[in-house]
């Protein structure tokens, strides 16, 4: 293995090695890891939707979405995202993916019967939900009866990188899903992800399709442009919240809070609400 991994969610390498054809097999292992939290029967196969054409201008958007989708044996849709940076919209975001997908599956003159269920799985490096486990997972449930479920053509889940890197205790060796999520994990040792490589055989093709991109130069000057946009889009986020933060901090000094205070509010250190 080298020393310097190639960054798994990086969303422009996760389309390659998830959402090509020929890339079932792991894609249908993570699947089934990840929808065995909603009682899911294992899949046994699936078929991959392509469904655009990577040009430079779409790998070098900043905004652009590369998504990963898929259709099951019985018609059920599923959209794979990755997230990097929050912005502030994820749940929204997320619905409006599902509803698109949802409503374009119906067309003109068939029953509504038809719509198909489809399931949103976001992969989010930010902490987003306000809940200690790092796998959440939502359906369209009766407010006074928990029990019963509306439908189940919607299904959304978020997993929570952040949280899932600050788990003490991962089980790689019973659980396939943090074998993937750590498998997914730029900064974890060597050792373990040799580990979780050689025990898990979707993971190991996973792995050849990466090593592919880092000896083929054309998919890895698309992977670095990619590395540089998202980069970049999380700098100037940065810039601007750190801009509007300051703003704030000077609105309060003239309004004569005291240092401390604004310390308290904006995050601010003393030398820095010194030179406003």
């Amino acid at each position: 293995m080298n020393t310097e991994r190639l960054n798994p969610l990086n969303d422009y390498l996760f389309l390659k090695y998830m959402g090509e054809k020929g890339d079932e097999v792991q894609l249908l292992a993570f699947l089934n890891a990840v929808l065995h939290r909603t009682g899911r029967n294992n899949l046994q196969s699936l078929e991959i939707i392509e469904n655009r054409t990577l040009s430079a201008e779409i790998i070098g958007d900043k905004t652009s979405i590369l998504d990963v989708r898929a259709k099951f044996d019985d018609g059920t849709k599923v959209n794979i995202e990755v997230q990097l940076s929050n912005l502030g919209n994820m749940d929204k975001r997320s619905l409006f993916y599902w509803s698109r997908d949802f409503s374009k599956s119906l067309e003109a003159g068939h029953d509504y019967l038809e719509l198909p269920a489809v399931i949103n799985i976001n992969i989010v490096n930010f902490e987003f939900l306000p809940v200690d486990d790092f796998h959440a997972s939502f359906h369209l449930w009766e407010d006074q009866n928990h029990e019963y479920m509306l439908t189940d053509a919607l299904e959304i889940h978020f997993i929570d990188m952040i949280k899932f890197k600050r788990l003490q205790k991962k089980d790689i060796t019973n659980n396939p899903l943090h074998r993937w999520l750590t498998f997914f994990d730029k900064n974890a040792n060597n050792k373990t992800i040799k580990e979780v490589i050689n025990m898990d055989t979707a993971i190991q093709k996973a792995h050849e399709r990466i090593a592919f991109v880092a000896k083929d130069k054309e998919s890895l000057r698309a992977y670095e442009m990619r590395e540089m946009a998202l980069s970049d889009f999380t700098s100037g986020m940065n810039f601007a919240r750190r801009e509007g933060i300051i703003e704030v901090a000077k609105n309060m000094k003239k309004a004569g809070v005291d240092a401390h205070q604004i310390m308290i509010f904006t995050n601010l250190s003393e030398n820095d609400i010194g030179k406003l």
